[in-house]
């Protein structure tokens, strides 16, 4: 059986970051890709579709200093489904991407005068659960 993800999309927020007692971080981010097409008529229509995206570890912590509100990026994982118990005690569900692979589609933002900076633009790069990452190489 096979349970993959993939998008590629906008982010429409800053990741939101976690951590859980034990330290290890937790990033949610907001995945928006778009789907266009022309109807019979002709006309151009265009869908977005929002996915909820989760991140661990190392991963999720690339996500928290690199990633930014609008940011493209390509993500992968399997899909997830949650259920908890609502306010009003009944049965809620979410299903969410749990991705293991992040790779940044973008240039790095410019820092703010003041913050060193670490070098050019990236093209992209991919980050697995526990990969090492040397810092000094620019994305």
């Amino acid at each position: 059986m096979l349970n993959r993800a993939q998008i590629i999309g906008h982010l429409g927020r800053d990741p939101e970051v976690r951590y859980t007692q034990d330290g290890t971080p937790i990033a949610n981010l907001a995945v928006a890709t778009n789907e266009t097409w022309k109807d019979a008529s002709g006309a151009k229509q265009e869908r977005t579709e929002w996915h909820r995206v989760v991140l661990f570890g190392k991963v999720a912590e690339i996500a928290r200093e690199y990633l930014k509100k609008g940011g493209l990026a390509y993500l992968e994982g399997c899909l997830q489904t949650r259920k908890w118990a609502g306010e009003d005690g009944a049965d809620r569900y979410t299903t969410e991407i749990v991705a293991e692979r992040l790779r940044l589609l973008e240039r790095r933002p410019e820092k703010p005068a003041g913050e060193p900076a670490n070098g050019g633009p990236s093209t992209a790069r991919a980050v697995s659960p526990g990969a090492e990452l040397d810092d000094d190489i620019p994305f």
